[in-house]
């Protein structure tokens, strides 16, 4: 799976970088998405700490309401510590 992810990277990078980049920026950026993709997952309180504070501020933006920001978040919680 990950032999995937870093070969996809790697042939969007190049992709996006088109004609105008060097090879040395479309590694670095490659070398950069693969960083990211092999780098460990974060715990489940520090998952469930951006959830919360991700719908808090959606919440202080008007773009869903209290409620429905306590249901999204027993929702995501539900699937977080399912998989942990």
């Amino acid at each position: 799976m990950q032999n995937k992810a870093v070969h996809y990277v790697i042939r969007s990078t190049a992709a996006a970088a088109g004609g105008f980049a060097t090879a040395a920026t479309s590694v670095a950026a490659a070398t950069l998405a693969a960083s990211i993709i092999f780098s460990p997952a974060a715990d489940v309180s520090t998952r469930m700490d951006g959830v919360q504070a991700d719908l808090a501020r959606a919440v202080q933006l008007n773009q869903i309401t209290a409620e429905q920001a306590s249901k999204f978040e027993s929702k995501i919680a539900a699937r977080i510590l399912g998989d942990a």
